[in-house]
């Protein structure tokens, strides 16, 4: 089939997101995202309750994609799914739904590295959406990673550093959990520190070596400070909820921008770029903005459509590699853990 006229069904299940899209080469036709809000009354993602709604959500999410696409099956050129990492039993419907169906219709099978995914998502085709040169760095940042990456070509990409325990999703999860505030929490931060002072109540920045990143312990002092500062005072977080989210907020972003300072003094480069579900943010957004103009750094920020879980970006990886004629066979098996 001619390269302008490749059909690419993609879809996502690592978490407790369940997604479909239809690229038309690298744009997008479609990209429906199913979003599972069982799990917010028990504060994060259960994933026995993830796996069974990513079964019952994966037939109408591929069917609404392809409708909405105006594409018929019979037009696909290949299925590109993600293979990893992410939660087993998640990963596992939408790997065992992919094959199934690249068998059925007889076409090729694509497995995409969901990390992967998130930094190529940059060269999905959209109108005023330019996209990065090679080299580039890539800050990742999600609910279950943190790593800064060496993009030097699409599928040449180097970890110089990342989390050595939790990610920073986490981080701002589970510091709204210590709030009181409702899961998921992170993008209730971002929405109170923007009302706060963030140099209100300074937290400690964990000394790391190199280029990685921790913030259990950063967790850990937000836990303590805010017990401590309630048993003086019940209504504390209630009184002070702006300026804790504010400064809580600042302290993550400072510890993420020093990291990546150092990652473009060593490289030389200027050229930026972030992806996961935490590049939503706008703090981050806003530091980055700031960067250009501090450091000369010129950086690309996903459309928030392309920040969360997502179908689309793994159907720019599926597009890339039918391009490389890349394929698996049907004993590919889902990943919990895949390094890029």
């Amino acid at each position: 089939m001619e390269h302008q006229n490749i059909f690419i069904l993609a879809i996502e299940s690592s978490c407790d997101d369940t997604s479909a899209a239809v690229l038309h080469n690298n744009k997008k036709l479609s990209n429906v995202v199913a979003t599972q809000r069982i799990h917010e009354e028990y504060g994060g993602v259960v994933p026995e309750l993830a796996s069974r709604a990513h079964q019952q959500n994966i037939l109408p999410v591929v069917h609404q994609a392809l409708a909405k696409a105006n594409i018929d099956k019979k037009q696909l050129s290949a299925i590109a799914f993600t293979r990893g990492p992410g939660l087993m039993g998640s990963l596992l419907v939408g790997t065992s739904f992919a094959k199934s169906l690249a068998l059925g219709l007889d076409i090729p099978l694509i497995e995409v590295n969901h990390m992967q995914a998130h930094i190529l998502a940059h060269f999905i085709d959209e109108e005023n959406n330019p996209k990065p040169q090679f080299p580039f760095l890539a800050l990742t940042i999600s609910g279950g990673h943190t790593q800064i990456v060496l993009v030097k070509d699409y599928f040449d990409l180097e970890i110089l550093g990342e989390t050595l325990d939790d990610a920073v999703g986490e981080a701002f999860d589970k510091s709204a959990k210590i709030l009181g505030l409702p899961y998921p929490g992170g993008p209730l931060v971002d929405k109170y520190a923007q009302m706060g002072n963030p140099k209100a109540f300074p937290f400690p920045k964990p000394k790391v070596k190199d280029l990685n990143f921790s913030f259990s312990g950063l967790k850990t002092s937000i836990l303590y400070f805010i017990q401590n500062q309630v048993k003086e005072n019940p209504n504390f977080i209630e009184e002070n909820l702006h300026d804790i989210c504010s400064s809580i907020q600042y302290t993550i972003i400072d510890i993420l921008m020093s990291k990546l300072k150092k990652a473009a003094k060593q490289t030389g480069i200027k050229q930026i770029a972030i992806g996961g579900g935490v590049s939503a943010n706008s703090g981050i957004r806003e530091a980055l903005k700031d960067a250009e103009t501090r450091y000369g750094w010129t950086t690309y920020v996903p459309k928030f459509e392309y920040c969360t879980d997502n179908a689309a970006m793994i159907g720019i990886v599926g597009y890339l590699k039918y391009l490389e004629g890349n394929f698996s066979d049907q004993s590919i098996t889902a990943k919990a853990r895949y390094v890029i």
